[in-house]
């Protein structure tokens, strides 16, 4: 399989043998489908998160739960992306919001990979047409289980305190401690989880920083070879980045808690604020 990051100039070599994603999204409302008819990579698909990458939103779920398989099979197929393709997918952050469709396609076996630096790092001209692919044929599969975490195995009790899993969190800082909440009921984090901001793994340009200052950052919070770990964030979308870059750095998959701070701040269960 491809590494989970590919370079601008891995994609130019490329190029003939892959199919381009524009997984552009925002969280302040923006339009992602006014970016992308603005201007594009040439030949890319536009992916809608929301319809494509997501199930409905609930308190129960939380806002980006995983869609069904059998759905999101279909969106693939529609937008061309069939079984045997190689997807190399892009946004304006760094790949942070991109990692959502590439996590999920490499969970279920495909190759597919963000590219480094996004749309800024593509050096020739953007084009404004939409692209529209020939319909695929994409095989329907279940979400591995190994691949995911369950809010149940996130509760805090008295006779289990904590999970033996490092849980690190990819939402900004300030969210993590609680001094920021745009969007979830409450403010803070999940206890005993350790905050890895997905956005400081990129460099001033938006590209990865080096494999051995990853490295370092992860196991300065505790990830080992061989440690578990689960990733979670505001709704089980970059969190996806961190655990890219987790295998990018050399470490194992990790695991993605699906519904994150979204349905984890919707219960009763405990909360932490502030750095432990």
């Amino acid at each position: 399989m491809i590494p989970p990051v590919v370079s601008p100039s891995w994609l130019a070599e490329h190029r003939s043998e892959v199919v381009l994603a524009d997984v552009r999204w925002y969280l302040d409302g923006r339009s992602s489908r006014g970016a992308y008819d603005a201007g594009h990579i040439p030949g890319a698909v536009f992916v809608e998160l929301e319809e494509r990458l997501s199930g409905p939103s609930s308190d129960a779920a939380g806002r980006h739960p995983l869609p069904d398989p059998i759905d999101f099979a279909d969106g693939m197929a529609a937008l061309g992306i069939g079984d045997g393709d190689v997807v190399i997918a892009y946004d304006d952050e760094g790949g942070v919001i991109a990692a959502r469709l590439v996590w999920m396609l490499r969970a279920l076996g495909h190759e597919a990979a963000f590219l480094d630096g996004g749309i800024q790092s593509y050096p020739g001209a953007l084009e404004p047409d939409p692209v529209r692919r020939p319909a695929a044929t994409f095989t329907a599969a279940p979400w591995p289980r190994e691949h995911i975490a369950q809010l149940e195995e996130l509760r805090a009790t008295e006779e289990q305190p904590g999970v033996e899993d490092v849980v690190i969190d990819a939402r900004n800082g300030d969210r993590y401690r609680g001094e920021n909440e745009p969007v979830d009921p409450r403010a803070g984090h999940i206890p005993g989880a350790v905050s890895v901001p997905c956005r400081e793994n990129l460099d001033e340009h938006g590209r990865l920083l080096p494999r051995e200052v990853l490295r370092e950052r992860f196991e300065r919070v505790g990830v080992r070879e061989g440690t578990p770990v689960i990733s979670y964030c505001g709704s089980g979308v970059t969190a996806t980045h961190n655990l890219l870059t987790l295998e990018y750095a050399g470490f194992g998959p990790g695991r993605l808690y699906p519904g994150s701070w979204s349905q984890y701040s919707r219960t009763e269960l405990p909360i932490e604020t502030g750095t432990p």
